[in-house]
């Protein structure tokens, strides 16, 4: 009795089981876009091997596709957009519109039964995408930049992309409750950029793209240059700031404009008239703001500074007749000290080295002038040149190897008449003596 029970209960297990058939996988859904086709394609199908009674795919509570041995049906409303694999059971359903969307069946009846189940949601693509912004030009902290993303078909999400990342709200940055426009108030100059808008649902997407410029400035305006010069040289002063667009430049040379409408100030050749304050002035035309530069100080010298590049013509010249009054005022010194007696000429009589010391000066009154003095045929005594000078007087003159002094001179008329008493070795010469 109780083996009986047993074996009744597993008949009656395989009986359910072959009743009840096998699952067929599908994914929970399928996307597809309206006039394209989807394939419904289950992931486990029925074997090959077996022989099948039955075929057959409902939409809802319409039959699509129904199969057997004997016969196929297809509705007219499916005809020509299905087809179905008779290996995998497949069903293929083409040029879908928003009424495809919903719930697919399919039953494959063999030696056993198969059953399995998927959805369909059909979307229209994305298309005719636009990124509009603002149409004015932008001025930093004083200008709302409003950018709008719009664009055709099933929109389900909206993704903001600023210089390849992610553009996120904050304080300034506000974003619409669709997500499709973005609010900027003020703009900064860090707003500048690309900006992306890419519209999408789960079968298509398109993206757009925007650039964004935040004009601002002129700031830190400065120049760069010498503060010295050299006189004819080369000076070039720079002007410098920051600005979007770039900025334009005008000079002014101690409080008074130039015509210098450029970033650099150059001086071809510099004078001592180019010495003073320089100063720019950056203009943007957008923003219509002017700021100066600092004042810039240049001071030309006129010897050489730091661009003098040598000395000049006038220098060269004054150096040459300063040395020439310098030679002219020695030699006029050294006549005027001849004149006046202060140097005194000294006659050697023979160039013969000595040993003996030299005779001691005489503490007495020199006069210098001219000497000269001859000698007789045989060289006793001297001779007179003119004896009738009243202010001629006369003068031992040392010399030969006596280093011993000598006695003064006898008068000239000793001398006239007895000329063989002079000591040996002495020599007289005319000496004139200026008053």
């Amino acid at each position: 009795m109780m083996f009986a029970c047993g074996l009744y209960g597993i008949l009656l297990i395989l009986c359910i089981g072959q009743c009840m058939g096998q699952v067929l996988q599908f994914p929970d859904s399928f996307d597809g876009a309206v006039g394209e086709s989807i394939v419904f394609a289950p992931d486990n199908p029925p074997p090959t091997s077996s022989a099948f009674w039955l075929i057959r795919w409902i939409f809802g509570d319409q039959p699509v596709f129904t199969s057997t041995p004997a016969e196929t049906n297809i509705p007219p409303a499916y005809t020509d957009r299905v087809t179905v694999d008779t290996t995998t059971h497949a069903l293929m359903l083409m040029n879908l519109t928003f009424s495809d969307t919903g719930t697919y069946e399919l039953s494959v009846q063999t030696d056993k039964i198969y059953t399995g189940q998927t959805s369909l949601l059909v979307y229209e693509k994305v298309t005719d995408t636009s990124l509009t912004g603002p149409g004015e030009l932008l001025i930093e902290r004083k200008s709302i930049a409003n950018i709008t993303c719009e664009g055709n078909g099933n929109i389900t999400s909206v993704q903001w992309i600023k210089d390849n990342n992610p553009l996120n709200p904050s304080v300034s940055i506000i974003f619409s409750s669709d997500n499709r426009s973005v609010s900027i108030n003020p703009v900064f100059r860090s707003d500048s950029g690309e900006y992306q808008c890419t519209l999408r649902n789960p079968v298509s997407s398109e993206t757009k793209k925007l650039n964004l410029i935040v004009n601002y400035g002129p700031e830190n305006v400065l120049i760069e240059g010498p503060n010295e010069a050299g006189l004819g040289s080369l000076v070039s002063l720079s002007c410098f700031a920051t600005s979007l667009p770039s900025a334009s430049f005008t000079w002014k040379f101690n409080g008074t404009d130039t015509s210098v409408t450029t970033e650099k100030f150059t001086i071809e050749k510099t004078n001592l008239t180019n010495s003073g304050d320089y100063v720019c002035t950056a203009r943007n035309h957008v923003t219509n703001q002017n700021v100066d530069s600092q004042s810039h100080i240049l001071e030309v010298k006129d010897n050489g500074g730091d661009g003098g590049g040598g000395l000049t013509t006038g220098a060269i010249v004054g150096i040459v007749i300063g040395v020439l009054v310098a030679v002219a005022g020695i030699c006029g010194l050294i006549v005027y000290l001849t004149k006046t007696k202060t140097i005194p000429k000294v006659s050697l009589g023979k160039n013969k080295p000595t040993n003996e010391a030299p005779p001691r000066r005489q503490e007495h009154e020199l006069n210098y002038a001219e000497i000269s003095h001859e000698r007789k045929s045989r060289g006793e005594g001297v001779i007179p040149r003119n004896m009738n000078e009243s202010m001629t007087e006369y003068a031992q003159i040392m010399h030969g190897a006596s280093a011993k002094p000598q006695a003064p001179p006898p008068p000239y008329e000793s001398q006239e008449s007895k000329p063989s008493s002079l000591p040996e070795g002495v020599t007289y010469a005319q000496v004139m003596k200026r008053s």
